[in-house]
């Protein structure tokens, strides 16, 4: 059944679910996520990721301000939601204030961050679908990562603050309203398969960049 047939009959929040859910489950399940959270990665490990992120961010939030005053893009921004400041500042807990220069991106997330920064400056749309994809991701398992991680580490703020949304009382109820907001935006049907495929392509990002920084670390203890 295509998403013209059922887009009518099943809210489009719940249709996105649905047709990213495998690759949700692949992009978690990767060998470097999974070492990272049972003990077998290491906290170099965990800062690699963190400077991905702050490079994912860093194009993820310029692309919020620059879209501001879009009347499809502006309902799903929050101030809640930022999260560069604290990736900076858990960087610069872990590493210091050289962090730019001591911990290098990896060529997967330059293709990410330059793909974020061409939506948001062509496809208000397709920024959404990126917006969708990592900020409902970080209030729905990232909470889970982020304490998984504080007690492996011993960290009780330091050094996760990216995982910490102190502004957002009631995760589940703010990620109801968002996907109430995706079902009210009115995309036609095409559009809404463009924004479904554009939120898979994130999650393929994603995917690709934990199989890299999993290489890396290996390429690392040879």
């Amino acid at each position: 059944m295509t998403l013209a047939d059922t887009s009518t009959v099943i809210p489009f929040s719940r249709l996105i679910r649905e047709r990213s859910s495998a690759s949700h489950g692949t992009s978690e399940g990767t060998s470097f996520m999974t070492d990272l959270l049972s003990g077998a990665g290491s906290r170099d490990d965990y800062i690699a990721l963190v400077r991905q992120h702050h490079a994912i961010y860093t194009a993820l939030e310029a692309g919020a301000e620059a879209l501001s005053g879009n009347d499809t893009v502006a309902p799903f921004l929050s101030p809640a939601l930022t999260r560069l400041p604290a990736l900076t500042a858990d960087l610069t807990f872990l590493v210091g204030d050289d962090w730019a220069e001591r911990v290098p991106l990896l060529p997967v997330t330059e293709r990410y961050a330059d793909r974020i920064r061409e939506v948001a400056a062509t496809w208000p749309a397709g920024y959404v679908a990126h917006h969708y994809t990592r900020y409902l991701g970080d209030l729905s398992g990232g909470l889970h990562i982020g304490r998984v991680l504080a007690r492996r580490f011993g960290f009780e703020t330091n050094g996760i603050g990216f995982y910490l949304f102190d502004q957002i009382a009631d995760p589940a109820a703010f990620k109801d309203t968002y996907r109430a907001q995706l079902d009210a935006v009115p995309w036609d049907a095409e559009e809404r398969e463009r924004v479904v495929d554009e939120v898979l392509a994130a999650y393929r990002f994603n995917t690709e960049l934990f199989v890299a920084l999993d290489d890396a670390r290996r390429t690392h203890a040879a």
